[in-house]
C-alpha cells in the first residue's frame, strides 16, 4: 500500500513539472528585464513626479531607478528625454537607435517606429539624453501608447512604456543647460549680459531662482499678452530675468537659458521686452 502511494505521488510530481514547463512557449526566451512603470488609467503612477522641463509627462524606468520625459509635438514628432533617479539630473545613455511600438487610441495593432539619438548640448561623445521619432500619418493627432521592449542604461536593460497625447498648439521647450555650463552661462558677463545684470538676478542661475515653480505652457496667448521670446507661448511673470538692464518674461527656466545664450552670443538679435507681445 505504501509503495503504491509513493508511486502515485511520483507520477503527480512529474505531471506538475510537465504542466509548469508548458506554461512557457517552446524556444521562447525568458525576459527578466525590469519594467518601466506604466501609467494608470488616470495617467499617473504610484507616486507624484515633477512636471518635465519640456512640459511633458514624467515616467519611470525600472523600479524608479531612472526617469524619462515624453513630449509629443505638432507634426507627429515624439521626443523622450532621460533623467536619473533624481528627476532634475540629466541621464546620458549610449547614442544608439531604439525600436519602439506605438498604438493609437482605439487601434488594434501597434506600429513599429525608431527613436534616433539627438544629443543635447553638453552630452558626452557617443552619448545622448534625447531621442526623437517621426510618427506615420495615421498616428498623428491621436493619444498614443508607446512601448520600448529593449532600452539599455549602462549594462542594464529595461522595458519602457509611456503615454503621450497631442495637445493643442504644443510647443517643444529647449533643454536645460548642463550644471557646469549653467553656472558659467549665468555668472559670467558677455554680450548684452552685464555684471550689473548678474547682481540684479541675485547672483544665481535660473534653475536656482525658480526652483519649485512649475511652468504652465499656454500656446494660445491673447493679443497684448507678453510672450516668451523663445517658445512664443504666453509668458509667466514669475519667470523674469534681467538682461541688458531690462526685465524679460519667459515661460520656463530652459527658455531663459536659451535666450541668455542668444543675448551673449548674438546680442544684435535681441529686441526690447515690449516687443515680445502677441499682436
Amino acid at each position: 500500500m505504501i509503495h503504491r502511494l509513493a508511486s502515485i505521488s511520483a507520477v503527480a510530481a512529474i505531471a506538475l513539472a510537465v504542466l509548469a514547463g508548458c506554461s512557457q512557449q517552446p524556444g521562447q526566451p525568458r525576459n527578466n528585464a525590469p519594467v518601466a512603470s506604466i501609467p494608470s488609467k488616470n495617467g499617473t503612477d504610484d507616486h507624484e513626479h515633477l512636471q518635465g522641463a519640456h512640459g511633458g509627462k514624467i515616467f519611470t524606468i525600472g523600479s524608479h531607478q531612472y526617469h524619462g520625459e515624453a513630449v509629443l509635438e505638432k507634426g507627429g514628432i515624439v521626443r523622450f528625454f532621460t533623467y536619473d533617479k533624481d528627476e532634475a539630473r540629466i541621464l546620458e545613455v549610449a547614442a544608439e537607435p531604439v525600436t519602439a511600438y506605438v498604438k493609437g487610441d482605439g487601434d488594434m495593432d501597434a506600429i513599429s517606429i525608431v527613436f534616433r539619438p539627438e544629443p543635447q548640448k553638453g552630452d558626452a561623445d557617443a552619448m545622448t539624453s534625447q531621442f526623437v521619432a517621426h510618427l506615420p500619418k495615421e498616428l498623428t493627432g491621436k493619444k498614443l501608447e508607446v512601448s520600448i521592449p529593449n532600452f539599455r542604461v549602462g549594462k542594464e536593460r529595461f522595458r519602457i512604456a509611456f503615454q503621450v497625447g497631442e495637445t493643442s498648439g504644443h510647443v517643444a521647450m529647449p533643454a536645460k543647460v548642463a550644471d557646469e555650463e549653467e553656472k558659467k552661462l549665468y555668472l559670467t558677463p558677455g554680450g548684452l549680459y552685464t555684471s550689473a545684470d548678474i547682481k540684479a538676478n541675485g547672483n544665481m542661475t535660473a534653475s536656482q531662482k525658480f526652483q519649485g515653480i512649475k511652468p504652465a505652457h499656454d500656446a494660445q496667448p491673447k493679443p497684448g499678452d507678453s510672450v516668451c521670446p523663445i517658445s512664443e507661448t504666453k509668458a509667466n511673470d514669475k519667470f523674469v530675468w534681467v538682461i541688458g538692464g531690462k526685465k524679460y518674461e519667459f515661460c520656463c527656466p530652459p527658455c531663459v537659458d536659451e535666450f541668455l545664450i542668444r543675448a551673449k552670443e548674438k546680442p544684435d538679435t535681441i529686441k526690447p521686452p515690449e516687443e515680445y507681445r502677441k499682436k
